[in-house]
């Protein structure tokens, strides 16, 4: 009863649970958080010191007793109780400007194709605890293509790549529902690791995740640029322990991430082979979606345009698709009812 009456005065909320960012989107201003998912903890009192932005910025900085924690990894909740307290501190923060002593939102949360039984209740659970007081879950992709305006409904095939931080999901989606589909682990945060193995490898040179994100965001690609980029590494050299500069180049780069590209890739190629071919001919015809943040790195569709044979398009704003479609769902009861993923408790 409580929960209806603060309900009343609570913005009902799309969120995009994510590895490495989680976004939160309210139907009457659009997307209102895009933080990293992210938690710096005092050991020593168990209290929250920052979340999101401010805590990625303490990520390798921190004392002893301070720990920057990544609550999610390959997009499911690996600590429960900080992911609890990280969404209570979002689902505060989007109803900062408005008066509410309670917030007690309907919460729609995306969550990956593979999720098990358990880690599906973890979501809902981990949202309940945060304050809300009805909790909607949706696959990933399907919210991917809803925010990207593609007929899901419809007898037409969609095809779609969402490469995210933890995860790179590529489903065929027809008739509201995922007809094939694959989940890896392997996407933005792995592409990550092979930059810093490739830079101890080949100039014994020590980087921490950060940086290496940097990297790829500003020179990386996966195929070659009309005009090369480079950009000053700094990090430790593994030889005598001192700090060491260099100037790594955009070949160097795509050399160090080509292994994890090709097997996205392959992995594209895998689920065309066992779609049903009437689906194949309308992704022939319609092409291959790219959303995520992976799907930002130079040349990516160009590349899977040419092993598929298939066109290849990125979507209009990658990044914040999931989030979108999640606000799509919450303002048409009838698309949502078609789309949802059963509660747990309905099991």
């Amino acid at each position: 009863m409580l929960n209806k009456f603060f309900g009343k005065f609570s913005k009902d909320l799309g969120i995009d649970l994510g590895t490495a960012n989680t976004l939160v989107y309210t139907p009457d201003k659009g997307i209102v958080i895009n933080e990293p998912s992210v938690v710096a903890v005092n050991t020593r009192t168990e209290e929250i010191l920052a979340v999101g932005e401010e805590a990625k910025k303490m990520l390798g900085k921190t004392p002893a007793h301070i720990q920057v924690i990544k609550p999610l990894i390959d997009g499911v909740i690996s600590d429960f109780e900080v992911t609890e307290k990280m969404l209570k501190y979002f689902i505060d923060k989007a109803h900062s400007e408005q008066f509410t002593l309670v917030p007690r939102p309907k919460v729609v949360i995306g969550i990956p194709l593979d999720i098990t039984e358990v880690e599906k209740k973890a979501v809902e659970d981990a949202a309940k605890s945060a304050g809300a007081r009805e909790v909607h879950l949706i696959e990933e992709t399907m919210a991917a293509a809803i925010g990207a305006r593609l007929p899901v409904i419809d007898a037409t095939a969609t095809m779609i790549v969402d490469i995210g931080g933890g995860t790179t999901e590529i489903a065929v989606i027809s008739l509201g529902g995922a007809v094939n589909w694959k989940n890896l682990r392997l996407a933005g945060n792995f592409l990550n690791h092979d930059i810093i193995q490739y830079l101890r490898e080949e100039f014994n040179l020590l980087i921490g995740e950060q940086l290496a994100e940097e990297i790829k965001i500003r020179i990386g690609s996966a195929t070659p640029l009309k005009e090369s980029l480079e950009m000053t590494v700094r990090g430790r050299d593994l030889m005598n322990g001192l700090p060491k500069e260099l100037r790594v180049t955009d070949g160097q780069v795509r050399e160090a991430i080509s292994r994890s590209i090709h097997q996205i890739t392959d992995n594209i190629k895998l689920i065309l082979e066992t779609t049903p071919p009437e689906l194949v001919a309308d992704i022939y015809e319609y092409g291959i979606i790219l959303t995520g943040g992976g799907a930002l790195l130079r040349g990516l569709d160009q590349e899977i345009a040419q092993a598929t044979k298939i066109p290849v398009r990125v979507a209009d704003d990658p990044l914040t698709c999931v989030v979108r479609g999640t606000g799509i769902l919450l303002s048409d009861p009838g698309l949502l009812e078609r789309v949802i993923v059963p509660s747990t408790k309905e099991l």
